[in-house]
């Protein structure tokens, strides 16, 4: 059975909006692993760097590093920096500690998103072991501290946009997450024996 033209057309226009859905569809999935690589490459937004070892080199100018702290609307702890800044050369290990205290009667989880500014250094901050690369979970009541190891990259003096910067600032921010299944289980036995 032969399709008129304008069937034909209707078929065409059909098809086109449906490989204009799928190609939108596969570009909304691609976002965000390509915007993350994306920050993580160049720094972007105030991104930082993992690295797995110190620099060959400590320069002997000094640069200021601050320390912020912030929790999501919806998470419990208090958060906050041990020390609220650190004069160090650039190149050299920092270890700085950031406190968190669990005031509730129940176990919470939480993870801390990270960012630098200003963001053109992101790219030059260095950690090389901290505590937002995992999860944290704290008991009822329980205050830890949390070690942060970082550097400053040498090549921070050899970009035009990021020489001249002569401080920075660290920021975190925790948000509440769903508890590890082990804790989970843990806590509802918890609850369960305090109904009983």
């Amino acid at each position: 059975m032969s399709q008129s033209p304008q069937q034909q057309s209707n078929t065409r226009v059909v098809l086109s909006l449906l490989a204009l859905v799928v190609v939108m569809g596969a570009g909304a999935w691609a976002a965000v692993p390509f915007y993350n690589w994306f920050c993580k490459t160049t720094g972007y937004g105030g991104t930082t760097n993992v690295a797995e070892k110190l620099p060959d080199h400590v320069l002997d100018r000094e640069i200021t590093v601050r320390f912020d702290a912030n929790v999501a609307r919806d998470m419990p702890w208090e958060f906050k920096p041990v020390k609220t800044e650190m004069k160090l050369k650039i190149g050299q290990n920092g270890l700085a500690f950031y406190e968190a205290y669990n005031p509730t009667d129940r176990v919470v989880a939480g993870t801390a998103s990270y960012n630098v500014s200003p963001d053109v250094a992101g790219y030059y901050f260095d950690k090389i072991q901290c505590f937002c690369f995992t999860e944290q979970v704290l008991q009822p009541g329980e205050r830890v501290q949390m070690p942060v190891s970082f550097f400053v990259d040498p090549e921070i003096v050899n970009d035009a946009d990021a020489k001249r910067i002569n401080s920075l600032t660290l920021s975190y921010t925790f948000y509440e997450t769903e508890l590890p299944e082990q804790h989970a289980a843990t806590s509802q036995a918890d609850a369960a024996g305090t109904v009983n």
